[in-house]
């Protein structure tokens, strides 16, 4: 902030610049910490839920199962990608460690289950439609655009500062691997 003829400060140029918490972490950083936490960690453990059988998930064996009947065969082979996916995907976001690719797994993972699961059952979660994938995917998204903030292991990359091109990178990834998966 500079002086001017007046000695009072001048308005910050950035939103929430003037409510620095420390050498230059400022509100911003924080509340995208918060949402990348919650998000982040909420993924990861949906997909122990898969791989590991953790958080009262089924486990490997039966969610390979649950693929097969929805014509994803080996089964067990896609219920792994997804796994992974979400597991990976989701301490990606949460660390703030190679956001765009996280957020690319998070939002294939999440194209794949509105196309496969929810897509016909209309919008509302209760009707099981799509409101929930729809949230998750735009989340990563807006993560990778944003950038993941000065409290994330990328801060230190260039596309830790977040843009179109890191926003384009995670929706294009994660549709090409969401076609990829989808046409096997």
């Amino acid at each position: 902030m500079s002086m001017g003829s007046t000695d009072r400060p001048s308005a910050p140029t950035e939103p929430g610049a003037r409510y620095v918490t420390g050498p230059g972490v400022s509100v911003r950083d924080w509340g995208l910490l918060l949402i990348r936490l919650t998000f982040g960690l909420l993924m990861a453990g949906h997909g122990s839920q898969k791989l590991f059988g953790i958080f009262g998930g089924p486990g490997l064996t039966a969610t390979g199962k649950a693929f097969d009947t929805l014509g994803f065969h080996p089964g067990k082979v896609f219920a792994v990608i997804c796994g992974l996916s979400e597991f990976l995907g989701g301490l990606g976001l949460a660390l703030g460690l190679l956001t765009p690719l996280a957020a690319a797994a998070l939002i294939g993972v999440m194209i794949n289950a509105m196309v496969t699961v929810t897509g016909a059952d209309g919008l509302w979660i209760q009707d099981g439609g799509v409101e929930y994938n729809v949230g998750i995917a735009v989340v990563a998204l807006a993560i990778a655009a944003i950038g993941p903030g000065r409290l994330a292991i990328d801060r230190f990359f260039r596309w830790g500062a977040g843009g179109w091109a890191e926003a384009a990178v995670a929706l294009v990834l994660g549709g090409i691997g969401a076609a990829i998966t989808l046409s096997l």
